[in-house]
């Protein structure tokens, strides 16, 4: 495996988890689940807040969103199919700036 496929696997990874930790958190702290309604409180900080948290945390938001559709209601697999790449990608890009902040901070080689 080349060192650049190993660098976008470990970034993909990182991605998913930050995105798991940050929407697992959410939940403890809030006692319920992140989602894409905390956009819809109109223009209060709360919202700009939530848009940064939003950016990080999407991947694990899709994901959840898409099995639970798939199992509730039934999806399509070209659905489900088409939001796993569309959450993989957006985790290796999250994923990617969190270890480049990570690199630049000092904390990884």
């Amino acid at each position: 495996m080349s060192p650049d496929t190993l660098n976008s696997l470990f970034s993909l990874l990182i991605g998913f988890a930050l995105a798991g930790a940050l929407a697992n958190g959410y939940q403890a702290m809030a006692e319920r689940p992140a989602g894409f309604g905390l956009l819809q409180e109109g223009a209060a900080p709360k919202t700009f807040a939530a848009v940064p948290f939003l950016v990080f945390a999407a991947p694990f938001i899709i994901m959840r969103n898409t099995l639970r559709g798939a199992r509730i209601e039934r999806r399509r697999f070209e659905f489900v199919m088409m939001a796993t790449v569309i959450s993989g990608f957006w985790s290796l890009m999250s994923g990617t700036f969190f270890v480049m902040t990570l690199r630049a901070a000092g904390v990884l080689a």
